[in-house]
């Protein structure tokens, strides 16, 4: 892994996090998210896990982000004043990091040296997929489909 491209991946991503939990107004709290979403799946990316990255990016900037963006463009108003910083936005991410700091030094497990363990590749993910898991994988489908067979019945207006 590059040094210098950790570096700016870390920058881009501590500082979409930071402005995401420290701006007033939502909608560029809400876009800021998506660079920090996008840093953490260059992180992936960088890592060699090209399929957690890309669900990342699927997941994540395409699903969650949009979802929030369009929830935030189509319920709310501009009634309030937005002048001044966040600066409990900021207070509470300095708690959160430094509890995870705390967190992440008292673990003992940071000195032990990880098995080496062989590539997952997108192939073997889908024969796993495939064979093993594939009552759970099916479980999912249907589950997904009836949750969007619901969501389609509750916004039908009827014909009267």
């Amino acid at each position: 892994m590059s040094a210098s491209a950790f570096v700016v991946i870390a920058i881009v991503t501590v500082a979409g996090a930071l402005a995401a939990a420290c701006l007033r107004k939502l909608i560029h709290a809400a876009l800021c998210l998506v660079v920090a979403f996008l840093g953490i799946a260059a992180f992936y990316f960088l890592l060699g896990a090209e399929f957690v990255g890309l669900v990342q990016v699927f997941v994540y900037v395409g699903a969650v982000a949009v979802l929030i963006v369009f929830t935030i463009l189509l319920t709310r108003r501009e009634d309030e004043d937005d002048v001044g910083f966040n600066w409990g936005g900021v207070i509470v991410a300095l708690a959160v990091f430094g509890v995870l700091s705390w967190a992440i030094l008292k673990t003992t497990s940071l000195s032990i040296a990880p098995p080496a363990i062989e590539a997952l590749t997108v192939k073997r993910i889908g024969q796993i997929l495939m064979t093993d898991y594939i009552w759970p994988l099916q479980c999912v489908g249907v589950l997904l489909t009836a949750a969007l067979i619901g969501a389609l019945v509750l916004v039908m207006e009827e014909k009267r």
